[in-house]
């Protein structure tokens, strides 16, 4: 089925604007989301879980940090069903305000030895409801986004918001390395942790902007007015349909997408706690280093994307999950040496060849669902690899290297996924190449996915 495109009344302000607060709003709830992975690893073990293992603390910090992944896909759900009902804007402006008002309360929350086992309970709670508006959120700023886009360039305008990763990376880490290098290491523990979290109440201006100054997208209007709303109310759930009729490709593109997001949490927390207990490393060269790298992404990260735009999604997404697959091995060999110029090669590349497949990732998962069901489709894809690949992630790295005691364990963890990644990318790429020839006025999916363009 031919996709709609942006109208020729949409003014070029008014794109800009839409992309403008799509990444703003995207940089703002992954900084949120990530400050807590950063704390998972430095803080939470010893603040939250105390243990007399070391790995015990981490092991259960971790698993909270993986909550929230768990809560991703029903935040996908609800949202995806709302947004392709009500519009993407309201359901993205509510996910933006439950982000801060849940990262504020992390930031404020009384530790272990302050209310004894109320403490983890209320963090666990509060971790879920991150990952019911980090699920909510995504899909609405990348349709933001991909739905403003002008012809030809959905792939960079998807990429604003997939740079709102590197973004909120960059921002966390810089975060608590201030708090690190003003607070001693006791005072860290205490009281300074906590400032990361509570800057988490400055992104409810963000929400009321996006309410106040950012119309509804296009696409979405124009698939509305086809739709009268009194058969939008009565007719099948969005949600429901996409369970039904497209359960196959929501699957394929969860399948395809997990070695990205479990490399990524890998890089930056499985290996945040691996360098810093096991290696030896220092936490703020750590740190430094994860920084300097995320800034490199700002620029790959568009770069591929545009290069999707002109010789299709699916060949540079491919590009980069083999990247993930051969460079599994050799980045564990050099991380292992405890160099930090050998850290940042091995973190770097592999941060190379997740850039090349996160570029053009959201409007590849975009083009897979027609409009009606397309927050809906793409929510529940991106969120379950989110699941699958991320969350576990840092959990399953200690594991592997507490039963195993080498590094190696964790490099074919990665590669079991990427080859699930690629069989996952085959099949959408045979589906796209079985699309019938449609007129050529017309932009289809499948064909852009393969780079195939009209």
């Amino acid at each position: 089925m031919a996709e709609l495109s942006p109208t020729l009344s949409t003014s070029t302000r008014q794109r800009r604007r839409a992309a403008t607060a799509a990444a703003l709003a995207a940089s703002v709830e992954w900084y949120d989301y990530f400050v807590f992975g950063i704390a998972a690893a430095l803080v939470f073990g010893k603040t939250f879980f105390p243990s007399a293992s070391p790995a015990a603390g981490v092991l259960a910090s971790f698993a909270t940090f993986a909550v929230g992944f768990l809560a991703r896909p029903i935040g996908g759900a609800i949202a995806g069903n709302l947004g392709d009902k009500r519009g993407r804007k309201p359901v993205l402006v509510l996910a933006v305000a439950l982000m801060g008002l849940a990262t504020t309360g992390i930031g404020l929350l009384p530790t272990y030895a302050s209310i004894g086992i109320a403490a983890p309970i209320l963090l666990v709670l509060l971790r879920l409801v991150q990952g019911i508006a980090v699920g909510a959120q995504w899909g609405g700023a990348m349709l933001l986004a991909t739905e403003y886009a002008p012809p030809g360039k959905r792939g960079l305008y998807g990429s604003l918001v997939q740079l709102g990763v590197p973004i909120g990376v960059v921002l966390a880490n810089s975060v608590f390395l201030l708090a690190a290098k003003f607070a001693p290491p006791s005072d860290f523990l205490s009281w300074a942790w906590r400032i990361p979290f509570l800057i988490g109440i400055l992104v409810l201006g963000l929400a009321w902007y996006i309410h106040v100054k950012v119309d509804e997208t296009p696409e979405y209007l124009a698939a509305e007015a086809k739709l009268a709303s009194q058969q939008r109310e009565r007719g099948p759930s969005p949600l429901r349909q996409v369970l039904r009729h497209h359960l196959g490709t929501v699957l394929l593109a969860g399948g395809s997408f997990a070695v990205n997001t479990a490399t990524f949490y890998i890089l930056l927390t499985g290996t945040l706690d691996y360098a810093t207990r096991d290696l030896g490393m220092s936490r703020t060269t750590v740190l430094t280093a994860t920084l300097l790298i995320s800034c490199t992404q700002l620029a790959i990260i568009p770069l591929s994307a545009s290069l999707s735009d002109r010789i299709g999604r699916i060949r540079i997404y491919a590009f980069g999950a083999v990247g993930l697959l051969v460079w599994a091995v050799p980045m564990f060999l050099l991380i292992d040496t405890a160099s930090l110029l050998w850290f940042v090669v091995a973190s770097f590349v592999g941060s190379l060849f997740l850039s090349i497949m996160y570029g053009p990732q959201a409007a590849l998962f975009a083009e897979l669902f027609t409009p009606e069901m397309r927050y809906t489709g793409a929510s529940l894809g991106y969120q379950l690899s989110a699941v699958v690949g991320g969350g576990l992630a840092p959990f399953v790295m200690v594991l592997l290297l507490e039963a195993t005691g080498t590094s190696m364990s964790v490099s074919a963890y990665i590669i079991g996924l990427a080859v699930i990644a690629l069989a996952s990318i085959a099949v959408l790429a045979k589906r796209a190449r079985a699309v019938p020839p449609i007129p050529a006025r017309s932009t289809d999916r499948a064909r852009e996915a393969v780079g195939d363009q009209p």
